[in-house]
């Protein structure tokens, strides 16, 4: 076993001793408390936070497919369940980012032997994403039902989905019309979003490069049209030049953001193994992937604090972590977002984060 592969362990460990515990006290169910130390609200799971669930259990099958065990296919099979316990018995909701999240996590958990693969689901999920196209306004998916903000965080997860059920042309269509839309010309990172006005939403954010990257490569593999590779060439090297200095990703603090840079880590680990070898421009644009990716986990590593069942990420991999305080001001959700804890480092997405990160460098390993 390789160094990252040991410690991307004991991420897990200190999720699963922090973290994960039985919804309600119901035998064989298991769901991630959002914060450590928790609050009674949250042990008790009147929060829940839909989309952090889903990259909890992405983060167990990347432990599972690393390293196969029975425990780990039971507690993925158990996180399975008790989403659609929690979710009042259904799969889906009205946001079309979180859908396109756990139908991604269910999609890969189905791979793996002994989980059976939750067809029926993801045929759901992935039935509402294709509807979810606007026609009328000239493409795209918005972020939530009933919404006229069409954001990347919605359409490149929708897009790596819908890529690798098969559906291509709407796949290729979603990232043609993400680049024709939501590409900043100067600096070749990618917006957030753009509303029904026309208004565009132009923050940079770490995980919707990640989910560009994520997409491309998955089009680069099954659709073979040369304009994938050198998207996702073009959008590594942005990333390095902006979003990574001295090769570390970027912070985007806790509550919803904690996820963000673990994301883009996950994806640059992708494009270090999966991009297509047929030239020297994608061989460098893999190997620069894996350095932000090698990079920004021995910074976390070295970073990191120890606590009960394991370690303990920073919300910012290129500083010391600071050690939460069950007094500190927990999460807070408001317009649909959930805001960062007081000491961010308390928030489940933050370690999920951490977490993802060691995946992606024991892949890159």
């Amino acid at each position: 076993m390789g160094m990252w592969a040991r410690r991307a362990d004991q991420a897990e460990n200190a999720i699963v001793g922090r973290h994960l515990q039985p919804l309600w006290l119901l035998p064989g169910t298991a769901l991630g408390v959002i914060s450590w130390p928790p609050t009674m609200r949250d042990r008790m799971f009147v929060r829940w936070h839909y989309w952090w669930q889903a990259h909890l259990l992405d983060c167990m099958v990347d432990a599972a497919m690393r390293a196969p065990t029975p425990d780990r296919r039971r507690r993925i099979r158990a996180r399975s369940r008790t989403h659609r316990i929690r979710n009042v018995g259904r799969w889906t909701n009205d946001y079309y980012d979180d859908m396109a999240w756990l139908g991604l996590a269910l999609e890969r958990a189905g791979r793996l032997d002994g989980v059976s693969r939750e067809t029926a689901a993801i045929d759901a999920l992935a039935d509402e994403l294709h509807e979810a196209w606007d026609h009328e306004s000239g493409g795209g998916i918005p972020w939530r039902k009933e919404d006229d903000f069409f954001n990347t965080p919605a359409n490149g997860p929708a897009a790596i989905l819908l890529a690798r059920l098969g559906k291509i042309n709407r796949a290729e269509e979603t990232m043609d019309w993400v680049h024709a839309r939501l590409r900043d010309p100067d600096r070749g990172l990618i917006y957030d979003g753009v509303r029904g006005d026309g208004r565009f939403v132009t923050n940079i954010y770490t995980y919707c490069q990640g989910v560009v990257l994520g997409a491309e490569t998955e089009l680069a593999l099954r659709a073979g049209d040369p304009r994938h590779s050198e998207r996702v060439r073009e959008l590594v090297a942005a990333v390095s030049q902006h979003l990574a200095p001295r090769g570390v990703i970027k912070t985007s603090g806790g509550g919803d953001g904690g996820l963000f840079p673990g994301i883009l880590a996950r994806y640059l680990a992708f494009v270090a193994t999966r991009l297509p070898l047929t030239s020297e421009a994608n061989q460098q644009a893999r190997r620069l992937a894996r350095g932000i990716v090698l990079r920004s986990a021995e910074a976390a590593w070295r970073n990191h604090l120890d606590a009960p069942a394991g370690p303990l990420f920073g919300a910012n991999w290129a500083v010391p972590a600071t050690y939460p305080d069950a007094r500190s001001t927990p999460s807070k959700k408001r317009d649909g977002a959930v805001r960062a804890s007081a000491v961010p480092e308390r928030d489940l997405s933050v370690q999920l984060s951490g977490w993802m990160l060691l995946e992606a460098a024991a892949v890159c390993e």
